[in-house]
């Protein structure tokens, strides 16, 4: 990424490449490209499900709202939701809900079977139906899960981020770090904090002496790192 000109608004946006999206969300970097950035199959063009908040960038680049849109697109297809329906919801919500990533807006939790339902007259995808006729099948797919941790605005825009469940110790927050993980009470990367702990030979109580931070701060930063790099 060394060559890319950053945008004089990329403060308070975020920058992921595709890799570290797929390492904070689990989702296949191949997934993310093809998603947000478009893929070609039999000679055909096909585009991104909607431009980056990065577009203006020469570089395929993620920003913060990319990232999250990205965790409820992977939920659409793992319940064999297409992409063409897939892209059609988001358009739909995106003028209900007055959103640019609808999917994130808590508002999907209520409307977004109405949406589907829309969807499936428009597309025939067959796969809508159970998120259609059952709503406990729409709540399976729409776990509350994909909307703990996320802190919004006043507007109903998602604003940052906490990826570990029950925990606040990490934050993905586009206005610190360029969105990257950091301590939410120091803002310290935790990537920065995992590098000196591999370096000081694992020693979690030099690390903390280091940053003059508590033990169970470096422990928080270590085991995300961790489970990043499994």
């Amino acid at each position: 990424m060394q060559n890319i000109k950053l945008p004089s608004r990329l403060v308070g946006i975020g920058l992921y490449t595709p890799a570290e999206a797929s390492l904070y969300t689990g989702i296949s970097a191949t997934d993310i490209r093809r998603w947000l950035f478009g893929y070609t199959a039999h000679g055909v063009q096909h585009p991104g499900l909607w431009d980056s908040e990065l577009s203006d960038v020469n570089e395929c680049v993620l920003g913060f709202h990319d990232l999250l849109e990205i965790r409820f697109v992977h939920a659409f297809r793992q319940h064999g939701v297409s992409l063409q329906a897939i892209r059609s919801a988001s358009q739909q919500a995106k003028e209900l809900f007055n959103q640019a990533y609808p999917f994130t807006c808590k508002r999907f939790q209520t409307d977004g079977r109405s949406i589907f339902a829309t969807v499936m007259g428009e597309t025939g995808d067959e796969a809508l139906l159970d998120l259609i006729k059952r709503q406990y099948a729409f709540e399976q797919v729409i776990k509350p899960s994909l909307y703990e941790g996320i802190d919004y605005t006043g507007s109903g825009s998602a604003q940052r981020w906490y990826p570990v469940k029950r925990s606040k110790a990490i934050v993905l927050d586009p206005s610190r770090n360029f969105g990257k993980p950091v301590l939410s009470g120091t803002g310290i990367d935790t990537a920065a904090i995992f590098s000196a702990y591999r370096a000081e030979g694992r020693d979690v109580k030099r690390v903390a002496r280091l940053y003059e931070i508590p033990i169970a701060a470096v422990e928080a930063a270590v085991s995300f790192e961790q489970r990043n790099a499994a």
